[in-house]
């Protein structure tokens, strides 16, 4: 029940007060005589212990019947708002989960009518232009046009500095702290969590500011296990033995000779009595909340095995910077580099199974333990909490192994990752700026893969493609097959007749209106081949080994579909996988990044999972792709068909992958050309429309997209 623990709360409207009804885990607000209908309103509302992370969706009811869905934004706390106008004839609001199993608790909601002056003037200071737009035609008596800039303009959101974004977000004041130590003490049989620290010689000061970050936890339920590596300064015992007089929870243990990190904290390990244990490194801080966090998404989820966090920097003045926000779970993305980090929390016994970390590893031995423990592990055992809990120290008197031998460091992830590929027969090579590359291997034979290119004229772009797939693509067996919807030049048919004798050619005639969807169903309908390779005509390819890249991954049974890094002519990023969410549905990764750049925390170098890839160049299996229902060609002919496809894909248990290491030039939207006709505008609203009816929930949360981030773009910023 969304509302288990309080009773049910209650609205302030224009009028009065109105009680929710509860229906389910839902909430629903009638607003029947309100008199809102066709109102500027602003809509406010706290979901206590959100921290500013979307955990509802509010949905317009007209009659009866769902409308759209409110983008509300965080605004502070764990206070969120919403301006706009309510639709003519709305008669309630219904607040769900936006996850099942995942609660919100309303504190407060309040409906607020807004005048046309303080809407404009607010509109002003986000987006001056699309304002002043509005008040333009508006004046000119166009109003559905007016509203519509005037919309855009109260929704459009300036990027966030990282100090504003701890000040709004990660702040408590005394109320909230409170609030949450008294949480914390009453929960019934509350998991305790060991906390690991090997320590070896550290800066005092750093020690300090490390052990009193456990001793500040706002949940009481932790033990610290403290394992002093053969510390030659004698100020590191003094520091130890004193915290841990003066609490019972600290447990101290001294090695005789150092061990190094592996050997310290498998000894710590041993010393653990907790359900669950963390690891804290001997000069690193813990976020206050840190273990209030982590209790709390155990004791919802008692099944877990594997919990991270966000985690940002701190230098030695306590301020805090690169802040890391990162995806949810994403095996890909850990075999090329360790991005879950800190803060790790690890259930005992499956640490145990392992045998804790491996000596020998130093420098990557988190990695390598990552990696085995998540060998086999079902993604809905390992849990991401969206919340900076752990600040790394970027400073003098840390002395971290990696930073002192970054090459033995890279050496050892290399090997723990190779130790992983050579289970399924793959192999790991150093990659883009040192971290891994998993390689897989292609069958012998190769599977034939089928190239289908819906096309209309534009041979000059078609000649191209197919040069590049027939001259210029090392890939054994493929075959392509073109379908023509209504080509009439004459540069065509000279082109076909250019490969007439080709025999891995097959041009499908198909007349008609243009369906992105339904051309590219017949010609999977027409391929013979066990993957399908959906390729745009202004595609050009750039590198022999691209086709085999993809076509090894998308081999993977665990696979739905590939995507490559597509750029754009001047070599800027056109495609890096697509987030969901992004400008209402959805928009791609990194857009217009240099094509070099590595991107955030590396992304665009390293394959990764997504939640959708572009249908330009978009490779799945036959039998995966017709199993799922294909394109959907009734509802969306041109656009969004590929995230749909996608999200089918991931719907029934597929991972979907994106890789950089298959580069093409996409000439985007040239054969079709842009979006600009009243007839184009309304078929994109109506698929719009479609995908946020079917899919409003997965668009408002990609996994792989942390919901602190920003959602007007997705350039992984506040």
């Amino acid at each position: 029940m969304a509302q288990d623990t309080v009773a049910t709360p209650s609205a302030r409207l224009p009028g009065g007060t109105r009680a929710f009804a509860a229906e389910g885990s839902a909430l629903r607000l009638d607003l029947t005589g309100a008199g809102l209908g066709g109102a500027w309103v602003t809509i406010r509302f706290s979901d206590a212990g959100s921290g500013g992370i979307a955990r509802l969706l509010i949905t317009q009811l007209c009659a009866d019947r769902q409308g759209a869905v409110l983008s509300e934004e965080a605004s502070g706390g764990d206070g969120f708002a919403w301006t706009g106008r309510l639709p003519e004839g709305v008669s309630a609001l219904v607040l769900s989960p936006l996850a099942p199993g995942r609660p919100f608790a309303l504190a407060e909601f309040s409906i607020r009518r807004r005048g046309r002056l303080a809407l404009t003037a607010r509109a002003a200071l986000r987006h001056p232009t699309s304002t002043a737009r509005a008040v333009y035609w508006r004046c000119l008596g166009l109003k559905v046009r007016g509203r519509g800039l005037l919309t855009a303009a109260l929704g459009h959101r300036r990027g966030t500095g990282y100090p504003a974004w701890i000040r709004r977000f990660d702040t408590l004041d005394g109320a909230e702290r409170a609030r949450l130590r008294a949480e914390a003490a009453a929960w019934p049989d509350p998991p305790l969590i060991s906390i690991l620290m090997p320590v070896h010689d550290p800066a005092p000061a750093v020690l300090e500011a490390a052990l009193r970050s456990v001793r500040a936890q706002l949940s009481p339920h932790w033990e610290l296990c403290v394992v002093d590596d053969a510390s030659t300064d004698p100020a590191v015992a003094g520091r130890l033995a004193a915290h841990a007089a003066a609490d019972p929870r600290i447990r101290v243990m001294r090695r005789a000779v150092n061990g190094h990190i592996a050997r310290a904290t498998n000894d710590a390990l041993a010393m653990a009595r907790g359900g669950y244990v963390a690891f804290l490194d001997h000069d690193d801080v813990l976020s206050e909340t840190a273990l209030f966090h982590v209790g709390t998404t155990v004791r919802a989820d008692p099944g877990l095995v594997l919990i991270y966090s966000d985690e940002d920097k701190i230098d030695g003045r306590g301020r805090r910077f690169e802040p890391h926000f990162k995806s949810g779970f994403d095996r890909e993305l850990l075999y090329g580099q360790n991005y879950i980090n800190h803060l790790t929390v690890v259930r005992t016994a499956d640490l145990r199974a392992l045998g804790g970390l491996r000596p020998g590893f130093e420098g990557s031995q988190d990695h390598d333990l990552l990696l085995r423990l998540t060998r086999g592990l079902a993604p809905e055992r390992v849990r991401h909490i969206p919340k900076v809990l752990y600040h790394w120290r970027a400073a003098g008197g840390s002395g971290t192994f990696s930073d002192r031998a970054l090459a033995q460091a890279e050496a050892a992830r290399l090997r723990a990752l190779a130790e992983v590929a050579a289970a399924f027969g793959a192999r790991a090579e150093r990659g883009p700026l040192g971290f891994n590359r998993l390689v897989r291997p292609l069958p012998d034979p190769a599977p034939r893969v089928s190239v289908i290119i819906p096309t209309r004229d534009r041979a000059e772009l078609l000649g191209t493609v197919l040069d590049g797939l027939f001259a210029a693509t090392d890939y054994p067996d493929l075959e392509v097959v073109v379908v023509d919807n209504d080509s009439r030049e004459a540069a065509t048919r000279a082109l076909f007749a250019r490969y007439a004798g080709e025999r891995r050619l097959k041009v499908l005639s198909v007349p008609g209106p243009f369906n992105f969807s339904d051309l590219s169903n017949r010609g999977a309908a027409a391929a013979t081949g066990a993957v399908l390779m959906f390729l745009n005509n202004d595609v050009e390819i750039i590198e022999p080994g691209w086709l085999t890249e993809m076509v090894s991954i998308v081999l993977d049974p665990g696979v739905g579909a590939v995507g490559a890094k597509l750029l754009y002519p001047d070599g800027t990023l056109q495609h890096g996988g697509i987030v969901l969410g992004i400008g209402g549905v959805a928009g791609h990764s990194h857009l217009g990044l240099p094509g070099a750049e590595p991107g955030y925390f590396a992304r665009m170098v390293l394959t990764q999972e997504v939640s959708a890839v572009t249908g330009a160049c978009l490779a799945v299996r036959a039998d995966v792709f017709a199993a799922v229902g294909g394109f959907d060609a009734e509802h969306l002919a041109v656009a969004f068909n590929d995230v749909d496809l996608c999200l089918r894909l991931r719907g029934a248990g597929y991972r979907n992958v994106w890789t950089p290491h298959a580069r093409l030039v996409h000439h985007e939207s040239k054969s079709r050309g842009p979006e600009d006709t009243p007839e184009k505008r309304a078929r994109f609203e109506a698929e719009t429309r479609v995908m946020q009816a079917r899919w409003e929930p997965q668009l408002r949360a990609d996994p792989y997209y942390n919901p602190n981030l920003a959602r007007g773009s997705a350039h992984f910023r506040l």
